[in-house]
């Protein structure tokens, strides 16, 4: 169809063009066409897999050794295990949980949901994943705001301005998969204590197994369950498995029960991948040593890395800017030569003229010599001055 062929051909001339390069994995390392790459685009942030062995020889395992569902969880596809698991986390958060097969699915179908709700604002962080803003495309009539990204004050001025409504979501995330930052927590209950009608929603994909002194993420280890009405749990990052949950009061889980329609008209994850989260939840408290390494090769990059480059991110997750799309393609090629693999995230997913080169950490690279990576960095940025800037 030429109309495909022509949108292909302008992804290709924007150095936004996707392929899929098939892989082989270990801990830290990624084999691209037999090439081994130091990995830093993994989310395999506490290196979890290092227990897969213990869960194979666990009771977790050998009782829920199904590999599919063959259902939906409202037809009969709701295993013991979804209960058991549900309930688990319902005594640790203090909230009621709902499974979801993906980060994606859950945004998507908790999301939709709510913008059934009549007369709804909906107030959307400018970096927020887009899974949920596919669900908010789900209806066209939905009332939608964005605002700066970590912008309180943005925030309160549209607050302002939009008194009419019986509800008004605010969605953020506890880390931000691409700034890398962490989202002012304080700052958004504080508006929901000001303001009546606020909801906070926030999405810990990135925060849960890899931050606080057990791993529960950032919402929980600041105090601050009771105040944040709609937590997204992902179990496919930090936590090795995959499949998310939201957290919640009776009421939601109920109405997400019946109008998630991600939820009604999937088939349920797997018993096995569930029985998988639900012993990584349990063995991710143990794992402070590994979050306080984390945390140290984080810090310690970012304070090399900023001695010459713009760079984004709080915590283990980093951003390099290098502005054009082009120039983060030809960067992630060349440093790809030396064993280096850093994605390079470009525009539209970024704002404009923010391409970067995504870094995403284990606490196993602790005692990598990222002087190295740095010099390459300085060699590359030569060769593409001089190749393209002449």
């Amino acid at each position: 169809m030429r109309q495909v062929r022509e949108i292909l051909k302008e992804l290709e001339k924007q150095s936004n063009l996707r392929s899929l390069v098939p892989q082989k994995h270990s801990s830290i390392y990624l084999y691209k066409q037999s090439k081994k790459l130091l990995n830093l685009a993994s989310n395999n942030y506490i290196g979890i897999d290092d227990f897969y062995d213990d869960f194979l020889d666990s009771s977790l395992y050998r009782e829920n050794l199904l590999f599919s569902s063959s259902s939906s969880r409202s037809l009969s596809g709701n295993f013991e295990i979804f209960e058991n698991f549900e309930n688990y986390l319902k005594e640790l958060f203090l909230k009621e949980a709902l499974l979801f097969n993906s980060g994606y699915a859950a945004n998507v179908g908790i999301v939709s949901a709510l913008a059934e709700l009549k007369n709804v604002l909906f107030l959307v962080d400018r970096s927020i994943h887009a899974s949920v803003i596919d669900g908010l495309k789900s209806f066209k009539k939905v009332s939608i705001k964005r605002y700066l990204h970590n912008d309180i004050e943005h925030i309160e001025r549209i607050l302002q301005d939009s008194t009419n409504y019986e509800a008004i979501f605010i969605l953020s995330e506890g880390l931000f998969s691409v700034d890398g930052d962490f989202c002012n927590l304080e700052g958004l209950i504080g508006l929901k204590n000001k303001y009546k009608n606020v909801y906070l929603y926030i999405d810990e994909a990135h925060s849960i197994g890899s931050v606080g002194e057990n791993g529960l993420g950032l919402i929980y280890n600041m105090g601050f369950l009771q105040d944040i009405d709609f937590i997204v749990l992902t179990f496919g990052k930090a936590l090795g498995s995959v499949g998310a949950c939201v957290l919640c009061n009776k009421d939601f889980r109920e109405y997400f029960i019946n109008k998630s329609r991600s939820l009604i008209y999937s088939t349920a994850l797997p018993p096995i991948n569930v029985a998988m989260s639900y012993f990584s939840f349990m063995k991710i408290m143990q794992l402070k040593d590994r979050r306080d390494k984390l945390k140290i090769v984080s810090t310690k990059l970012k304070q090399e890395l900023s001695l010459k480059y713009q760079v984004l991110g709080d915590y283990n997750i980093l951003g390099i800017v290098l502005k054009e799309n082009k120039k983060a393609v030809f960067f992630q090629r060349e440093l790809e030569k030396y064993g280096f693999y850093l994605p390079a995230i470009k525009s539209p997913t970024t704002p404009p003229n923010m391409a970067l080169l995504r870094i995403s950490l284990c606490f196993k690279i602790l005692e990598f010599d990222f002087s190295y990576l740095i010099d390459l960095l300085d060699r590359i940025n030569y060769e593409y001055i001089s190749q393209y800037h002449k």
